[in-house]
């Protein structure tokens, strides 16, 4: 697993303090969009860490618990369907990741982020698949996902029990857009994700 330390190896030389920032959820019909941040001890080599979407629920639970007891520092940011719908999923996402570095107790000199820049004035790469290139990132995507599959499994399924969110998370599954056409879109759902959604059924007729 030390070969997702190739970037953060490069870039201690010349900093110390280097945060990891991923998210999950910008491809979802329902819910916020979810980013963390992360920053480890340098030379920490977690074992098993990786993109979490590589990785099995109860994976991902175990790993969320070692990075949160490990690390210096983590911050998580959040960005609702409201806010998606006005400023459009991109700039959603950077939002999130900028609450996420700003949640942080711990300053960071760099910042590393999945294919992502954001409105800051610290230090960033952006790593393409960084998620699977990068410690840093790939802790920050875990953290990120398991606090999202919590909100879907807990709060968010309560409020809309009739939409399974608990299960499919949000996304665009056959029985969530048959849920959103029987009872609508709630409060929650994403309205600039809809245009699209059931233009492949309209079009068969």
């Amino acid at each position: 697993m030390d070969d997702l330390l190739v970037h953060e190896r490069e870039y201690w030389q010349q900093y110390r303090h280097i945060a990891g920032i991923d998210e999950v959820g910008r491809g979802c019909l329902f819910g916020d969009v979810v980013a963390a941040a992360v920053i480890l001890p340098q030379r920490l080599v977690l074992e098993g860490v990786t993109d979490s979407k590589k990785l099995s629920e109860k994976k991902r639970e175990k790993l969320y618990d070692i990075i949160m007891s490990k690390a210096l520092a983590v911050g998580i940011g959040y960005a609702d369907a409201e806010t998606i719908d006005r400023i459009n999923i991109k700039q959603a996402t950077r939002l999130a990741m900028k609450q996420a570095v700003g949640q942080l107790s711990l300053a960071p000199d760099l910042l590393l982020i999945d294919a992502e820049r954001i409105d800051m004035e610290i230090p960033q790469a952006s790593l393409i698949k960084g998620d699977a290139t990068s410690q840093s990132i790939a802790a920050a995507s875990i953290v990120a996902k398991v606090t999202r599959d919590r909100l879907c499994k807990g709060e968010w399924d309560a409020m809309y029990p009739e939409y399974g969110i608990g299960t499919h998370k949000g996304y665009a599954t056959k029985f969530h857009r048959e849920q959103i056409q029987a009872l609508g879109p709630t409060p929650m759902h994403r309205k600039s994700f809809m245009t699209n959604l059931f233009i492949e059924e309209q079009t068969l007729f």
